[in-house]
This record gives structure tokens, C-alpha cells and sequence, in this order.
């Protein structure tokens, strides 16, 4: 790792900000100040969160099923899911969808937690986690062998070239501290190498697979205009949970 900058983060802690000139990855080195900037596990400026969900459920379906060949058959988890939202519309598109999350509460998937006793799970998604991680790797190595799944989906933003400077790119997201880690495309390439898995990439959705990816049929169907009807199409296909879960849960409650 070589010094690339040095920058302030949340406002008051001095940061060094190092780059591997082999495969581009780019991190915080030892960031220290990483309790304070989880005082809340979701940032209070993550403005883009609903939408996010939104649009990345309509890819993960369409890539799951189309790209991947995945029929909702079996159980699939979302690694780190927050307030449980993409989880939700995961069921509602048909997916057998599980949350869990160490640092954040359930409110929108609760009576859905993962459970490791109950078998296997076909894939793996991670939305906005491993830029967030200071060994990614382990992380979705040690996920992938928890699960049993053969597929990881996950999403972060690319940089090219050079690093940014600071100021001059609004991922880096300085302000809340959580952001530590970045990635080329030629790193997850190298990480997927090491972690022996396929790799591929396309609209935003990253995917490490035991599995073979279409990647043509990736590309399209992830496509922001293409993905909302694909994935209702998906949704018709498998049916969807949500009435399902209502009476479940019901039943729970009852």
C-alpha cells in the first residue's frame, strides 16, 4: 500500500488514505474513529436509501433469475440488511429472502431473520457493505461458508484511474466516516481471483459466483429501464409472498 492522501472525517479526525498499486484498492488506514461514526448504524444523510432498495430489488431479481437461473427454489439471504426493506421487496418479487444484520434492527422483514440451522441458502446479496468493511474479503468468504450459497451479489461504486482527490468525488462520504474502503473494477477482479470465484459486473450490480453468469443477459436485464418489468415478470413467474407472509405472520401474532 502506498500514502495517497490524507483528509478529515466527521469533521475532526485526521485520516490516511492509502492505495495498492497492484490491483487499486483503496482504503483507510486503521480507522480508529469508526465507533463514533456508527453512534447510528445507518447514517442519518443516506437520502438515497428507499430508492436505492427500489431499484436494486428490480435488478437482483432479474438477475437471479434470468442471468443466474435461479427459480426461487431454496432460501437466499441479504447480509448486513439494515432496516430489512430490500428483504421485503425480495419476497414480494417471489425470492425466499432472509435478513440479518449484527448492528441494525429489523423493522420492515420482521419474523424473516435468517437461521443457519435451517439449511443452506442459493445466494448471497450485500447492498452498500463492503465499502464499509476493513477486510472485505473474510467478510464474504466467511458469509459464503456461514450460508452455504454459492452466489454473492453485492453493489459499491467503481472509481477509475487514479484515486480521487478528496472533494472531487461524493462516494467517499467523508462526513460520516463509514465509508473505508474503494474499490476499480480490477480489484474485485484480483478478489474474486482469490477467493476462486467467477466475477462479473454490470448497471451497478457486482456478482462472485461458483455458478456461470450470462453476462449479456446480465447487462440487459439490470438495465434501468429494462429491470422494473423484468422483474414483475419474475414476480408473476415464481408469485409472489406477500400475501403469504401477511398470513403468516398473522398466525404468529394470533
Amino acid at each position: 500500500m502506498t500514502a495517497c492522501f490524507t483528509t478529515q472525517v466527521i469533521g475532526k479526525h485526521q485520516a490516511v488514505f492509502e492505495v495498492c498499486t497492484g490491483c487499486g484498492f483503496l482504503r483507510a488506514h486503521e480507522p480508529y474513529w469508526l465507533h463514533e461514526a456508527y453512534s447510528r448504524a445507518i447514517a442519518v444523510a443516506d437520502t438515497g436509501l428507499v430508492m436505492r432498495n427500489v431499484s436494486l430489488a428490480c435488478k437482483f431479481a432479474s438477475a437471479l433469475y434470468w442471468a443466474m437461473g435461479e427459480r426461487g427454489n431454496g432460501r437466499y439471504l441479504d447480509a448486513a440488511g439494515g432496516y430489512g426493506m430490500l428483504v421485503r421487496l425480495m419476497r414480494d418479487f417471489g425470492f425466499d429472502f432472509f435478513w440479518a444484520d449484527k448492528y441494525c434492527d429489523n423493522l420492515l422483514a420482521a419474523g424473516f431473520e435468517f437461521d443457519a440451522s435451517k439449511g443452506k441458502c442459493q445466494a448471497v446479496t450485500a447492498v452498500e457493505v463492503i465499502e464499509h468493511l476493513t477486510d472485505p474479503g473474510a467478510f464474504i468468504e466467511e458469509t459464503l461458508a456461514n450460508t452455504g450459497a454459492e452466489s454473492f451479489l453485492f453493489t459499491t461504486e467503481l472509481y477509475e484511474g487514479l484515486p480521487p482527490q478528496p472533494g472531487a468525488w461524493w462516494y467517499y462520504s467523508f462526513a460520516t466516516g463509514q465509508h473505508i474502503g474503494f474499490f476499480q473494477r480490477r480489484t474485485l477482479d484480483v478478489l474474486a481471483a482469490k477467493l476462486g470465484l467467477r466475477f462479473a459486473s454490470a448497471n451497478g450490480v457486482h456478482i462472485f459466483s461458483k455458478k456461470p453468469i450470462n453476462h449479456l443477459l446480465l447487462y440487459a436485464v439490470t438495465n434501468r429501464w429494462i429491470a422494473p418489468a423484468s422483474a414483475w415478470c419474475v414476480r408473476w413467474l415464481l408469485g409472489t409472498k406477500t400475501i403469504i407472509d401477511h398470513e403468516t405472520m398473522l398466525k404468529r401474532i394470533g
